[in-house]
């Protein structure tokens, strides 16, 4: 019997490949067909004629077998292996056909004709998608409808990509106005842009515009809709969570991750769980799977199938239903399906023809990243998914009781095995875009995705509730926290593992191909490793060690952040790191909280409070405008939405700077008490601390802090006049923390200024790689005897004093 398994195996495996899975040949074809039409340019007439030609042969053949004795072999199953090539052919072609059909005419009707010319154009048109917020800018999508040279007012139609100044409001379906130059967009050795959006039909980008909104809305009703309700939700978000809580919740709920941090985004990239926070194939067949394992435990295998399919597809109408979503949805939702029927053959099939189908769509697919990611990651978790669980558990069994690998093998699949077999499919294609593989992320993921089911499903109960009822939303939202604050914490953990990513550089695509040969060698040649075993065994309801672990650190951050709300008596200042700006966050002794400027960055601001101002009461005792300028005060106007303050107090020009005019709006909009600063005035933050105005002026104020022995100096609006009125610091004394004026430009920090004031402890709020080459070679030979701290250097800076002592904690220590 062993002999005869032995003997039919190559006969079955040529036949799953020959006769059991037509559709992924014909699919790969019809792919391959568009890359050679890409390599090799063809006029679409030249393609249509070879696809004829190639249809005409296959069907001369197939009659000639009919006829011809020694041909009719090939018309057994057997003889597919043969016959394939030839029904092959016809797709090859016709992906070729696609693709060239596909090259857009850039008429005088399309928008990508008035494309890099020297004059500014006057282009009408409405937004297709809700803008996409940044911290310096503004992307807006457009739909053009006319285009105006100068000469005359032309219809014209296509998409443009424009970049507008951050800090104005726009929605979906806005008819605008814009003037400024067209470009084609650009491209580099390293990335190109101009691909990038051509695979969104994108042809034209204007990097800089000036702006208004008409009359009128434009788009489809039902979007509409659907992004309002985004629009909303997004708000609402912000709303009840704090950052960067929020801000991971909004890009796994609704797909914006713009309000992460850089850091914070790096390191998912670094410990290898991005997908948590992209909306993408490996994502959603990741989350989907754990879907099904937590609904099946209540509702049955085929319930719990359907509610997870139910979640996608609702999860898909809330972010907007863009292309993307709907891509990696399907993709997810095939993975999911294929697992539950437990037939790859149909789902290789469903998968390669679903691709053809979203290619013959769009065949600028084929190079999109996002596309090729879901492609393999759902191609892993077909292929590999239930034979690892199957290997695994017959590893295990060598070891332990029958009893003891049922309670082990179901988290371990869950969270182990499943990321392990989409991560196996898709190393080349990151490592090859990406130029890196993260080695710590076969550990961080473990960790990480039993959260996940946690902060889906209650982080998007509160968001639903919070829509109904604020307060409502909020209190779920207490609930759901702990598991997103969780996953940022383990994140940042992992991230922390020296030589957990290894940099590979530029990789050869040869690379790339060698390694799914090698990969398909494996899969289809190895003896027993293509083979299906038996059905898994039955789900056991126990809490693994994976389980412990993640209540123990839940409940940790719990109480961390509870104690972290109550006053602890001390007066805390620290000097955030936004860059060359001054953002100063101070913590009273009762409790409260006191912001001073922000800097340019929305989400670095954010973040930064969101770790330090209580969960339990976001908002702010006063907000301090002590510097109008551009970069001090361009964040506010949208984190203020977050952290509401009950009180500002202003000095400088209202009308400094564009930020500062949007940010007095608003304040106006929303009646919030502003007061006008003025010298000596005072502001009381309790058990005898004060913020003192000394000097104000249309540049700004300088701030003093006051506890008891303790005093820390902020000229954050220096002016000369200030230094004048000052005295050079004569008049105000010694001091025990002086920040610098201006990221240290030296006219606003001389010598006579630093010796009067004589402080114990000087900071320096700067960006690394200050593009005015800040601080100056004076100042920091002025401040060379002192003791000196550095945001570029030393992350955030936080002093902690109680009126007689004072201690220093910093983000980053430097040897």
């Amino acid at each position: 019997m062993t002999q005869m398994q032995a003997t039919n195996h190559p006969t079955s495996l040529r036949e799953r490949f020959t006769t059991q899975l037509p559709l992924v040949w014909i699919s790969l074809a019809f792919l391959a067909g568009i890359v050679l039409a890409s390599l090799v340019p063809l006029p679409l007439w030249a393609w249509i004629a070879i696809f004829v030609f190639s249809i005409l042969l296959a069907i001369a053949f197939r009659l000639l077998a009919t006829r011809i004795p020694s041909l009719s072999s090939l018309r057994e199953p057997q003889g597919g292996a043969f016959v394939l090539p030839l029904v092959l052919l016809p797709a090859l072609i016709l992906g070729s056909a696609r693709y060239q059909l596909s090259i857009p005419n850039f008429d005088a009707f399309h928008i990508a004709f008035y494309n890099d010319r020297d004059y500014d154009l006057l282009i009408t048109g409405y937004l297709v998608e809700p803008p996409d917020y940044r911290d310096a800018y503004t992307n807006l999508r457009l739909q053009v409808t006319n285009v105006d040279t100068g000469d005359r007012n032309l219809e014209a139609n296509g998409l443009l990509l424009v970049r507008v100044d951050a800090n104005q409001s726009f929605h979906y379906g806005d008819i605008i106005r814009l003037r400024g130059k067209l470009k084609t967009p650009p491209e580099n050795e390293d990335f190109s842009y101009r691909d990038y959006l051509a695979a969104q039909r994108i042809h034209s980008y204007m990097s800089s515009a000036e702006v208004t909104v008409l009359p009128g809305r434009g788009g489809n009703p039902i979007s509409a809709a659907l992004y309002a309700l985004k629009e909303r939700s997004l708000a609402n978000i912000y709303r009840i969570f704090p950052d960067p809580e929020s801000s991971l919740l909004a890009g796994i709920l609704l797909g914006v991750d713009t309000g992460l941090t850089k850091d914070l985004q790096q390191a998912f990239k670094d410990t290898g769980t991005a997908h948590i926070i992209a909306i993408s194939g490996f994502n959603i067949s990741i989350i989907a799977a754990l879907f099904v394992t937590l609904f099946s435990r209540f509702f049955g295998p085929r319930w719990g199938a359907a509610l997870a399919i139910f979640g996608i597809v609702f999860y898909t109408v809330l972010v907007g239903g863009d292309a993307a979503v709907v891509r990696a949805a399907i993709m997810g939702t095939l993975a999911l399906f294929a697992r539950q029927i437990g037939r790859r053959q149909f789902a290789l099939n469903t998968l390669l023809a679903v691709a053809m189908l979203m290619c013959l769509w769009n065949p600028l697919y084929v190079w999109d990243v996002g596309f090729q990611l879901s492609f393999f990651a759902t191609l892993g978790l077909i292929l590999y998914a239930e034979p690892f669980s199957h290997f695994s558990a017959g590893v295990l069994a060598r070891y332990f009781p029958l009893s003891t690998v049922e309670k082990i093998i179901q988290p371990l699949s869950d969270f182990v095995l499943l990321t392990f077999a989409a991560q196996l499919t898709t190393i080349p294609i990151m490592a090859y875009h990406f130029q890196r593989i993260s080695l710590v992320s076969f550990i961080a993921n473990p960790f990480i995705l039993p959260a996940q089911p946690a902060v889906m499903i209650l982080g998007g109960m509160a968001v639903f509730l919070s829509l109904l009822w604020i307060p409502l939303g909020q209190l779920a939202a207490w609930v759901a926290w702990p598991f997103a604050a969780y996953t940022i914490r383990i994140v940042e953990l992992f991230d922390r593992v020296p030589h957990g990513t290894i940099i590979l550089g530029d990789l050869s695509i040869g690379f790339v191909i060698l390694f799914y040969a090698a990969l398909l060698a494996l899969t289809v040649g190895g003896s027993r490793f293509g083979e299906w075993v038996q059905a898994a065994r039955e789900r056991a309801s126990v809490i693994g060690v994976g389980s412990v672990v993640l209540v123990l650190s839940l409940a940790l951050l719990l109480i961390s952040r509870a104690a972290s709300a109550f006053p602890d008596r001390l007066l805390h200042v620290t000097f955030l790191e936004v860059g060359s700006a001054d953002a100063v966050l101070i913590k009273t002794p009762s409790g409260k909280s006191v912001l001073i400027n922000g800097g340019p960055s929305v989400t670095i601001l954010s973040d930064e409070l969101g770790r330090r101002v209580s969960a339990f009461d976001r908002g702010l005792s006063w907000l301090v405008i002590a510097n109008t300028e551009e970069d001090q005060v361009a964040s506010l106007p949208r984190v203020i939405e977050r952290y509401p303050p009950d009180n500002v107090l202003w000095s400088g020009n209202e009308q400094g700077s564009f930020s500062s005019r949007v940010l007095d709006e608003y304040l106006t909009l929303q009646a919030i008490h502003v007061t006008m600063a003025e010298n000596d005035q005072t502001l009381d933050l309790g058990d005898g601390a004060t913020l003192r105005v000394l000097s104000t002026g249309s540049r700004g104020s300088v701030l003093l802090i006051e506890w008891k022995n303790f005093r820390a100096l902020l000229p954050i609006g220096m002016s000369f006049e200030a230094l004048d009125e000052l005295r050079n610091g004569a008049s105000v004394g010694p001091v025990s923390v002086l920040s610098l004026a201006d990221s240290g430009y030296a006219p606003s920090n001389p010598p006579e200024w630093i010796a009067n004031l004589n402080p114990e402890l000087i900071v320096l709020n700067v960006a690394a790689g200050d593009i005015d080459g800040m601080p100056d070679r004076e100042t920091l030979e002025t401040i060379k005897d002192y003791s000196l701290l550095r945001t570029d250097q030393n992350g955030w800076i936080e002093i902690t004093t109680n009126g007689e002592q004072m201690w220093v904690n910093v983000e980053r220590n430097q040897e």
